[in-house]
């Protein structure tokens, strides 16, 4: 009986052991496969992003359509939903102006005059950009000459790069239908014309999305 237990013993220990190795080199194997398989779907995956754009000056028409351009470049897929006052970043004809007022940190810069000048950020207060008739022609007159001299692309010249980069300009319904507006006043290439709820699922299933 003693012999036959002992060599009962022998026997699960040696297939405890046997099982083991079995359990460690399918575990290795497993995990080999797996990292194997998350870089070969990584490889394949083409990112994509989502970018909410919901204000019309000429400052802040510039994030939305730089980085969907410099995303679109990178070879991503990129939407851009354009709703409230940002829906006028989508119209035909941009008269696009800065507000001072609505960014009191916003630098103050001369396009022109001596060097010492063009560097000076001019600090102006809020009661003067908002006292002054006419204080916000005279500033985005200043802006526009300002990047003019930087070399810096117009939004119509960034908004038709984002055209030739294949990125999806969206204009919100609910917008168009609150304002009034007619869809003639809008350039054709707007890929649809949704509401949020259509659009939240793409923003959520994207791997950046973005509010401006």
């Amino acid at each position: 009986m003693n012999a036959t237990a002992e060599t009962l013993n022998h026997t699960s220990e040696a297939s405890n052991t046997d099982f083991s190795l079995f359990d460690q080199q399918f575990n290795e194997r497993f995990d080999e496969r797996f990292e194997h398989k998350m870089k070969e779907r990584e490889a394949n995956h083409t990112p994509s992003m989502t970018i909410i754009s919901t204000k019309g000056t000429l400052d802040m028409a510039y994030p939305p359509f730089i980085l969907a351009s410099t995303a679109a470049a990178l070879g991503w897929d990129v939407e851009i939903f354009f709703t409230f006052y940002g829906l006028s970043l989508l119209k035909k004809d941009l008269d696009l102006s800065i507000s001072p007022l609505g960014n009191p940190a916003m630098p103050m810069k001369m396009p022109m005059g001596p060097e010492w000048l063009r560097k000076t950020d001019i600090k102006i207060p809020n009661l003067v950009m908002a006292g002054v008739p006419g204080f916000e022609n005279v500033a985005t007159t200043l802006m526009k000459k300002t990047m003019e001299n930087k070399g810096i692309a117009t939004i119509d010249e960034l908004r038709e790069l984002c055209l030739e980069a294949e990125v999806k300009l969206v204009a919100c319904q609910m917008t168009v239908d609150l304002f009034e507006m007619s869809k003639d006043e809008f350039i054709p290439e707007i890929s649809d014309w949704i509401g949020a709820a259509s659009f939240l699922p793409k923003a959520q299933q994207a791997d950046v999305s973005l509010f401006i």
